[in-house]
């Protein structure tokens, strides 16, 4: 599959956001992390327009 540039710009973009997350969770507990992701679809979503949470649930999907 060959990727636009753009596109591929999203999916590094998105790799290195995932990089960060990941290694927020090591550092926080769980509620403060939980919230620390909610920020985050909360931004995604508004940035956009795409409700992140519900696209990627909590069953390892992504």
């Amino acid at each position: 599959m060959l990727l636009t540039t753009a596109e591929s710009d999203v999916l590094e973009a998105a790799e290195a956001f995932g990089d960060a997350l990941a290694a927020e969770q090591e550092d926080l507990d769980r509620k403060r992390f939980f919230g620390l992701v909610m920020r985050c679809n909360q931004a995604i979503e508004q940035e956009i327009g795409i409700d992140y949470g519900a696209v990627c649930g909590d069953d390892s999907c992504c």
